[in-house]
């Protein structure tokens, strides 16, 4: 870290952290998105926003808003900014830290901004309580599916109940409410959730693309029978057939050299009982890569998998695809900048790519440019818990690079 004003911002970012950690049942950090626990925090950092001078919004959807006006108010906004809502028993860092260190930034300007600067934190980011992510980025971008508001978490709430219950409304635009013209750029800080920049000695990075994501319901259909009285041999056993395709696509993924992931998630066997030879099996596969063509090939190898998978056991194999999320390249113009910020500061260049997903590419997906800033994790990258952990070092370096990319894009004299 190259100046220690920097430091003492980190000081406020990590205490401020520690409060939200705080919020929601224990274990904490718990905030189902539009739940009261995320509602709390909402408040406090709207808090902390007044106190940095920011103008406060709330938009149809939840999403809490805090501009810094600029000289020029016809120019279209710099807008930054992360979530509060976290996975059950999440992490203090996941999300928050972009938050409240993009507060940090704006309020280390040194003079007003040419371009205004809005600080936004989306709502239900994580789709841990309704099953889809990026619910609030996804709504102002106008990117909600059929029948969405009507999906409900396993308590029996839906998305338009809890709508109404945490900010009194129930039906956003469903054309979304992105500005015209389009803010000038989005920037997202975000904890990397891997070990790739722990390992290098860089406490940030660059953020080179989001990957793609691919997710597939896979059923396999057997034929049940008595465990102990039906042979080995004839046996159309759906389980077997699931667990020659895990561990086949283990196997040959595993050989792409990084060039994609896959991941079975979930897996439900049918009737479940130890007696009885499964009839059917549904899983998850969760694809990703960088590459649209990487993408388009781990499709083609699941789909051959399924098949072989199935013909062991002379069972049934299909999938259905539940979630598309095509790979996002940053901006490059933006990606200048933040290496330009990350020079200026000292620290040695680091580009990786986003394995997961963010709020970044849904605007991205609408035509606002994005760029993402990593900061680094460490205990080997271990995220969605609260054992997370990024250090004072890396957040008070993210700080500092964030605020010079931000004077930059927003015109500070």
């Amino acid at each position: 870290m190259s100046d220690p004003r920097f430091d003492r911002r980190a000081t406020r970012v990590l205490e401020r952290l520690e409060r939200l950690f705080a919020i929601g049942p224990a274990p904490h950090a718990t905030r189902p998105g539009l739940s009261a626990a995320e509602d709390e925090a909402h408040r406090l950092l709207a808090g902390w926003m007044r106190e940095a001078g920011l103008a406060i919004t709330v938009d149809p959807v939840g999403n809490l808003v805090g501009t810094r006006a600029g000289r020029r108010p016809e120019l279209p906004e710099v807008w930054l900014g992360s979530h509060l809502d976290t996975v059950p028993a999440g992490g203090r860092f996941d999300g928050a830290l972009g938050v409240v260190a993009g507060l940090e930034a704006i309020a280390a300007l040194d003079a007003a901004p040419h371009r205004g600067v809005a600080l936004i934190a989306f709502r239900e980011e994580e789709g841990a309580r309704f099953g889809r992510s990026c619910l609030g980025s996804r709504a102002l971008c106008g990117a909600l599916g059929p029948g969405e508001l009507d999906a409900a978490d396993p308590e029996g709430t839906s998305v338009r109940e809890a709508l109404v219950g945490s900010i009194g409304a129930a039906e956003p635009p469903s054309a979304g409410w992105l500005p015209s013209p389009l803010p000038d750029c989005f920037l997202e800080l975000h904890i990397e959730q891997g070990p790739v920049l722990a390992r290098a000695g860089a406490t940030v990075g660059v953020v080179s693309a989001i990957a793609g994501v691919h997710e597939y319901a896979v059923t396999f259909e057997g034929r049940r029978g008595h465990a102990g009285t039906t042979p080995m041999e004839g046996r159309s056993d759906a389980l077997v057939a699931a667990a020659t395709l895990v561990g086949r696509l283990q196997a040959e993924v595993a050989g792409w050299d990084g060039r994609g992931v896959a991941t079975v998630g979930r897996l439900e066997v049918r009737p479940g009982a130890p007696n009885v030879i499964p009839e059917q099996v549904r899983l998850s596969v969760d694809c990703r890569a960088e590459d649209p063509a990487d993408l388009a090939e781990l499709d083609r190898l699941l789909a051959g998998l399924i098949a072989a998978a199935a013909s062991v056991q002379g069972a049934r194999g299909e999938a259905e695809l539940t979630w598309d999320s095509p790979p996002v390249a940053m901006d490059e113009r933006l990606r200048g900048v933040l290496d330009e910020a990350v020079a200026g500061a000292g620290l040695p260049l680091h580009q990786l790519p986003s394995g997961a997903g963010h709020d970044a590419a849904v605007l991205a997906g609408a035509g606002v440019p994005v760029a993402m800033l990593f900061a680094r994790s460490l205990r080997d990258g271990i995220s969605h818990t609260p054992e997370e952990e990024t250090d004072r070092a890396a957040v008070a370096d993210s700080v500092e690079v964030l605020t010079a990319a931000l004077a930059r894009l927003a015109g500070v004299a």
